[in-house]
């Protein structure tokens, strides 16, 4: 975290914080979000009892501020610490606990989960990007489990339980070479869900680049190519086929679930591909540093309500 992005007056002054993501969200001026009012119909209020960053809309009559319709909507958290968190959040490779962010930014631990909770939510990838790949492109797909399984113990009757995978939770991943990521939380892969996954978020003109699964070799006839690597037979790399982008991948995201957050319900687990697919589809190689990834980040706060009493649903 550089000195200049310390001192930066949005992580301190609650009026300066409003200003800037008012200019990130509202780039040609307010917007009433009951009425979509702007320009003279919409004015500051101003005055020691008024609340920081309110505006009135003379159409309506009704008051607001760029909080409503976005992650920020009921929060009576400042605004420069909802930065800082987002900022936090951005720049922390394997991520940032909650337990953290409650003593960094003076909140509740049950604030900060919930504040993080929040930002993972406006870092979701809607799409509106297109697919991964292209012509001339490689993507690579690969599938991972999470999670503590299943027990598994002896009895007189034999193995109770399942072994290995049992019980885990279920991830599949697309990796553009030198881009982006996508992942998906499965309840169960199979060659269906996978090409139904894989085809909707890759350009089937990119190619295809694999391991030996057998529910593979008919998703690739979808693709202008697709190339295996056989790991069972100790193959990780034949040119530039290789599945080693999406497994570094796989790497970072268990090394911050592990390290860093250590339990992850079922629930909430698409939220946190979400935030790794974020960083790593923003991160510093692509020319993003943590100042710029943070203004992404701030993009995507529009729309993404999340409340309370829902945030335990399935993400």
């Amino acid at each position: 975290m550089s000195k200049s992005v310390l001192d930066s007056k949005v992580f301190h002054d609650e009026a300066a914080a409003y200003r800037f993501v008012e200019a990130r969200i509202w780039p040609e001026g307010p917007i009433c979000p009951h009425c979509r009012a702007t320009g003279d119909r919409v004015k500051a209020l101003k005055g020691e009892s008024t609340r920081i960053g309110t505006y009135k809309c003379y159409g309506c009559r009704k008051p607001f501020t760029v909080k409503i319709g976005t992650i920020f909507e009921a929060s009576h958290v400042k605004m420069n610490l909802w930065l800082q968190a987002i900022y936090l959040m951005c720049c922390s490779k394997k991520g940032i606990s909650s337990n953290q962010l409650h003593r960094v930014l003076g909140v509740t631990l049950k604030t900060a989960w919930f504040m993080s909770h929040r930002i993972r939510e406006a870092m979701k990838d809607d799409g509106s990007t297109g697919p991964l790949g292209g012509d001339g492109e490689i993507v690579e797909a690969d599938e991972t489990f999470w999670g503590p399984g299943r027990a598994v113990f002896q009895t007189g009757r034999g193995w109770v339980g399942e072994r290995g995978t049992g019980g885990k939770m279920k991830v599949l991943t697309l990796v553009e070479r030198n881009g982006r990521a996508r992942s998906m939380k499965a309840e169960h892969i199979t060659a269906k869900q996978a090409k139904e996954f894989i085809t909707e978020n890759a350009d089937t003109a990119s190619r295809l680049v694999t391991d030996e699964a057998r529910m593979y070799p008919r998703i690739g006839k979808e693709f202008a190519g697709h190339e295996t690597v056989n790991h069972s037979r100790k193959e990780y790399a034949r040119g530039d086929v290789t599945t080693n982008t999406v497994e570094g991948y796989f790497s970072v995201f268990k090394r911050g679930m592990r390290g860093t957050y250590q339990h992850c319900g079922e629930n909430h687990l698409q939220r946190y591909l979400a935030e790794f697919d974020f960083r790593y589809s923003n991160r510093k190689a692509l020319g993003i540093d943590d100042v710029e990834r943070t203004k992404i980040a701030l993009d995507g706060v529009v729309g993404k309500r999340l409340t309370y009493e829902t945030i335990g649903e399935r993400a």
